[in-house]
């Protein structure tokens, strides 16, 4: 009955807030061919506020803690990041001076606030990350950002009580682990010690357990058990249990015999619950995530904790007050060291560089004697500026009040004072977002790419086009793609996940499922998504490409390795193709085929499989009619695809935290870095250890290892190379499908917002904001 939603895992409904997700950098934007960005505004288009069309705000406008798009860009505009990246995502190492490069056939010159050397030494193992910003950078308020206030950021985002999005601290920063836990011997702890002590279980550990994780879970539950009342998807259980302490109950009791109808007082019913489960982390993890696992990584952040003191009090290991791989060499240069290398790791400076006379209190911070600008192990005051924000980009927060953010520019931008001197960040609906810029209330606004959207503003544009007298479009391709998922554990033959039997079985089901990808896609989206033929998104620089001598559709061929489609084949033929195709995979995984059906599965396998979607309960889902057109085929050949159409979504994903699905439709939003890792290494299976977000149970020994092999160099020549042989390995394993790759869609007032200095060449890595400083208002 868990509500909880996967980082990764994001439907494909979700509307992104004027982005591709994740991007902060605000680096300048100059064209070789020059549009007038820096030409002289009039003083009437200077007063006019660009105005800006968001979602809803959550009012946490803080670069440390904002945890929604609009809110990471409610911030953004107030800052100026570490490193620079370029519009294919990849660092501007020499952005002071600033470096020349090419995109479209088009250079262009990014600048920022710092370069940034990268030099790995293999005798110790260790990379150096060298930073030497700028030194005249300014922040809003007219102060000099120095050092000090990149060593003050990173400590914020390293502190032990962080709990932000930042990531910096499961780096591999040389100290860290052992600052985080302020002992040398954290280091030292092995996974087997910590095995060890969670399976004796002192009471101390158990206690903390109980204390942080049992009770703080179940008496969220109990909110949520109570907000289920008048909600359709849970009318069988409300209506059995009208009171909220025992539907509860009904929901997380362990004990068969306990009646909770006979307990008066709710708070009473969630005491002898949560006593009920004492430290049994795992037991609520099965009734909370119908996964065991759930709570593992948090009782292991508590049994290394609970090991450090322990060493501790035994006189083993001394105090940390510093982080060894972060140093300041100078006011205008800090290193980071890291063990080993790890491609990751450069994007971790994608990082606002905040102010520590702001956020922190000058008072504390003494470099040289440990001392960062906060009191260890307490962000509150850096909190209590969340509302706030204050940087040294382009443009000043004023306030926020009736749902708009109000801006001016910072004079002091260190890249040049912005062109429109006020901004206003207002909520608008999805209904609202075309209207507004057609009626004159919005100048900038992100409606969602679809098939509808795109008819609408051709509409309202007198020549018929998406870029015209109205609205101009920027459509880039979304950093995540949508994919249909398989689990190996529970769609195999005779319980062997890899075996040629299991992958036949699997490669049946996928070419049926993709040859009904195109119309499917093409009549929900229409130009706002294309079709995909690897599992990972196009915005990617290691996805594979057309032009590719080895570049193939998905699930194309025959249990041979021919070619099944031809292009003067009609639909029909391809529909045709594919179900023989289909039967030929499912003889060969062992399947008796009688009259061009299946009549007999073999052992471990089934005539029938379940597949599960959240599309609102009513089919509203762009992969819904390849579901559909799926079903009818296969029940052609034999074999039923049952679809769950989940009304409430958060009854999907609890379902594949627990394991169970045989196949699912969803997304994943992708990084800039390519890192196949999370996803695909064996590690990452549910129950491994590592994680839990390798799904479809793929474990295959040659595919870790080319996972690692391509980790360990930053040549994106031969890492995506290795990435290739990862993709070909994935779909060999047939675990997934790849459906779509939409696209993100901002709008502009072409008769409101001078189109000459909107940012060029948007893309999914370099956002339209990124040269907001230089858009002037007609």
């Amino acid at each position: 009955m868990k509500k909880f939603l996967s980082i990764l895992l994001a439907t494909a409904m979700t509307v992104t807030s004027l982005t591709a997700c994740g991007s902060k950098n605000t680096a300048n934007d100059e064209t070789k061919d020059s549009t007038d960005a820096n030409s002289t505004n009039s003083s009437t288009s200077e007063e006019t506020p660009l105005v800006v069309g968001y979602n809803p705000f959550s009012e946490k406008f803080s670069p440390f803690f904002n945890n929604t798009e609009s809110d990471k860009h409610a911030q953004i505009v107030t800052q100026t990041t570490i490193g620079t990246y370029d519009r294919a995502g990849a660092l501007v190492a020499n952005a002071i001076e600033g470096e020349t490069r090419s995109y479209n056939g088009t250079d262009y010159t990014y600048k920022g606030l710092a370069d940034i050397s990268t030099d790995y030494d293999a005798a110790s193992d260790v990379t150096t990350y060298d930073i030497k910003i700028r030194d005249d950078v300014k922040f809003s308020d007219g102060e000099l950002l120095t050092a000090d206030d990149i060593i003050f950021t990173l400590y914020v985002i390293s502190d032990s009580s962080y709990d932000g999005g930042e990531t910096f601290s499961s780096k591999p920063i040389i100290g860290m682990k052992n600052y985080r836990a302020n002992s040398t011997a954290a280091g030292s702890i092995t996974s087997e010690e910590l095995a060890k002590i969670i399976s004796e279980m002192p009471e101390e550990l158990a206690t903390q357990i109980k204390e942080t994780i049992i009770t703080p879970t179940l008496t969220s539950e109990m909110e949520w058990a109570a907000s289920l009342y008048g909600d359709e998807a849970y009318a069988e259980y409300t209506s059995k249990y009208p009171q909220t302490k025992d539907l509860f109950a009904f929901f997380y009791s362990k004990d068969e015999s306990y009646d909770s109808t006979k307990v008066e007082d709710e708070n009473q019913v969630l005491s002898d619950i949560i006593n009920m489960y004492g430290s049994d982390y795992k037991a609520l993890g099965k009734a909370y995530a119908q996964d065991e696992s759930n709570f593992d990584e948090d009782v292991n952040k508590l049994a290394e904790t609970y090991l450090v003191e322990q060493k501790r009090t035994a006189g083993e290991g001394a105090e940390v007050p510093n982080i060894e791989g972060i140093k300041k060499i100078s006011d205008t240069e800090v290193q980071v060291q890291t063990n080993g290398f790890d491609a990751t790791v450069i994007y971790s400076f994608d990082l606002a560089c905040t102010p520590m006379h702001y956020y922190g209190d000058k008072s504390l911070y003494d470099y040289d004697n440990n001392q960062f600008g906060f009191t260890r192990g307490d962000l509150s005051k850096i909190k209590e500026k969340t509302t706030t924000p204050m940087g040294a980009g382009p443009y000043k927060f004023v306030k926020f009040e009736n749902k708009v953010i109000y801006y001016e520019a910072n004079e002091n931008y260190y890249l040049g004072a912005p062109k429109t001197k006020y901004v206003q960040f207002k909520e608008a609906t999805e209904a609202d977002k075309i209207s507004g810029v057609i009626q004159g209330t919005i100048d900038i606004t992100d409606p969602t790419g679809s098939k509808t959207n795109y008819e609408q503003i051709k509409k309202e544009n007198s020549n018929g086009e998406l870029q015209g007298d109205k609205i101009i479009l920027n459509a880039v391709d979304n950093r995540g793609y949508g994919y249909i998922g398989i689990n190996a554990k529970n769609v195999n033959v005779g319980g062997e996940l890899g075996s040629d039997a299991s992958k036949d079985l699997r490669k049946a089901l996928a070419t049926i499922i993709a040859v009904y990808r195109d119309v499917a896609i093409d009549s929900y989206y229409g130009d706002a998504a294309s079709v995909i033929q690897y599992p990972i998104s196009n915005t990617s620089w290691a996805a594979p490409q057309k032009s590719d001598s080895d570049y193939k559709t998905a699930f194309a061929t025959d249990v041979d390795g021919n070619a099944i489609y031809t292009d003067s084949m009609t639909a029909d033929d391809k529909y045709a193709a594919a179900k023989a195709t289909a039967l030929g995979y499912l003889e060969a995984a062992g399947y008796t085929v009688e009259n061009g059906k299946v009549t007999a599965a073999p052992a471990g396998a089934k005539l029938e499989y379940e597949i599960l979607i959240g599309a609102d309960g009513t089919g509203d889902h762009p992969a819904f009619a390849v579901l559909t057109d799926a079903k009818a085929a296969l029940e052609e050949i034999g074999i039923t695809l049952a679809i769950t159409d989940f009304a409430d979504t958060s009854q999907l994903w609890t379902t594949l935290d627990g394991g169970s699905q045989e196949l699912w439709v969803a997304a994943w939003q992708a990084d800039k870095d390519p890192d196949m890792y999370q996803v695909y290494h064996s590690n990452n299976i549910p129950g491994n250890g590592a994680g839990k977000d390798n799904r479809y149970t793929l474990d295959d020994a040659q595919l870790d290892e080319l996972i690692l092999a391509a980790r360990s160099s930053d040549d994106q020549t031969y890492r995506k190379a290795i990435y290739k042989q990862c993709l070909d390995i994935v779909l060999d394993w047939a675990v997934e499908v790849p459906i779509y790759q939409r696209k993100n869609c901002v709008i502009f007032s072409a008769e409101r917002v001078n189109v000459d200095t909107i940012t060029p060449d948007i893309s999914t890595y370099y956002e339209w904001y990124q040269g907001i400083q230089n858009i002037e208002m007609n």
